[in-house]
């Protein structure tokens, strides 16, 4: 290979990747291995079977690119992760991974728990190929980011699952890597730890690492990573900016959430309380699709097993519970059904898709209607923007606003 060919630092080449796995046929109880005695001898001939998480994956990363791996549980990306650090290895395809990788697989990898805490960070630094100099310069950092001062010289064995994430990522992100690999451990810190590691990956990005983060977190995603990679079934279905990806894969769940609804329709499981959500739809102006900036309608049929006084209040979210958000009205619900809209005149939401969720307060707890999503929109109109620099992500809400420039 020619210099001029060679891969750079920090960069990652994923081509026509594969990855199965033997299927699990242990019987689980011994009647049912005495029953299979009989079949022994045609099953050692019959072909093995497997199961594939990875289905010829291509992946390209440049150094300094920040690709955010996103995907429903068994859809291959703490696989691939595995794959890239070395952990696991292909059936098939080709991979090149140029540089020095700090990886956090789980909550205590790269741990050593009869190790001290000062001695993990020098063991970690030491894999990486760090002289005991440089890890030293790096030590205090280290331990402050942790915030172990007080715990360094303690067997690791000892410290709780939030300790164990702090230090596990703190050696990953100080020992300033090539290449950062997260998976999904974050989400056990606390949202002040989780904020200070989006910073330090940020500022690691700054320096020209690449990252690559797995995260069911999207509003994580969309915020320190470029590129978003969609993962179903092992197979990549989509590779663009994060925001697309990221929209592309809400589609997908909302499609499958409402399959779920028409399969468990009147299931108590799904319509939880005693209220029953029986019609929730949201329109624009003249029943139009909702415009951001215009006014907007929700027209919603509640269910009550008799009149109950109490709060609505009615929620706009990106996807999880968290709101974009709130209106609360005062209402009595008469026994039956009662029909109500609810005017937004003026929709503050950028273009994009949202979901709409619902939750009835009352003295009687038994009937009331718990918070909950109750169906999905699309919001046309002006699109996000960029996010300003140090800022988290770019805000799913937008006003207006007047500007006078003054003379001087």
């Amino acid at each position: 290979m020619s210099p001029s060919s060679q891969p750079s630092v920090g960069s990652i080449d994923v081509e026509h990747l594969w990855k199965r796995f033997h299927s699990d046929k242990a019987a689980r109880a011994l009647r049912d291995r005495l029953s299979t005695f009989g079949r022994a001898a045609r099953r050692s001939r019959s072909p093995e079977k497997y199961r594939w998480v990875l289905r010829d994956v291509n992946l390209h990363l440049d150094p300094g690119d920040a690709v955010g791996l996103i995907g429903s549980n068994g859809s291959g990306k703490s696989t691939l992760l595995k794959i890239l650090t070395g952990v696991m290895y292909p059936y098939a395809g080709s991979l090149a991974v140029c540089g020095r990788v700090g990886a956090l697989l789980e909550v205590r990898a790269g741990l050593h728990t009869d190790l001290t805490g000062r001695e993990n960070i020098h063991l970690y630094g030491g894999l990486l190929g760090l002289s005991r100099s440089e890890i030293s310069a790096r030590f205090d950092d280290i331990v402050h980011f942790a915030m172990l001062e007080d715990a360094v010289d303690r067997q690791v064995k000892y410290y709780s699952s939030g300790m164990g994430l702090r230090l596990g990522f703190s050696v990953a992100a100080f020992l300033e890597p090539d290449i950062l690999l997260v998976d999904e451990a974050l989400a056990v810190g606390d949202a002040f730890f989780q904020q200070r590691c989006l910073d330090r990956i940020r500022d690691l990005l700054a320096q020209g690492t690449s990252l690559v983060l797995v995260s069911h977190d999207l509003a994580a995603i969309e915020s320190v990573c470029r590129r978003g990679v969609w993962l179903k079934d092992g197979v990549i279905m989509s590779d663009t900016d994060a925001r697309t990806a990221v929209g592309a894969y809400r589609t997908w769940l909302d499609d499958l959430y409402h399959e779920w609804i028409d399969e468990t329709a009147g299931d108590a499981v799904f319509r939880q309380g005693a209220i029953q959500v029986i019609k929730a739809e949201i329109t624009g102006r003249d029943g139009r699709m909702p415009r951001s900036q215009d006014a907007i309608l929700v027209d919603l049929v509640l269910e009550s097993p008799r009149p109950i006084e109490g709060e609505l209040c009615i929620g706009v979210s990106e996807g999880t519970a968290s709101p974009v958000f709130l209106v609360t009205e005062p209402l009595a619900l008469a026994e039956g059904s009662t029909h109500m809209t609810c005017t937004v005149p003026h929709l503050p939401l950028a273009a994009g898709r949202y979901y709409l969720w619902l939750q009835f307060n009352s003295a009687d707890r038994h009937t009331r209607l718990p918070w909950q999503p109750a169906g999905s929109f699309s919001v046309i109109g002006a699109g996000l923007g960029r996010a300003p620099i140090g800022v988290m992500r770019a805000s799913a809400v937008q006003v207006d606003a007047e500007w006078i420039v003054h003379d001087t």
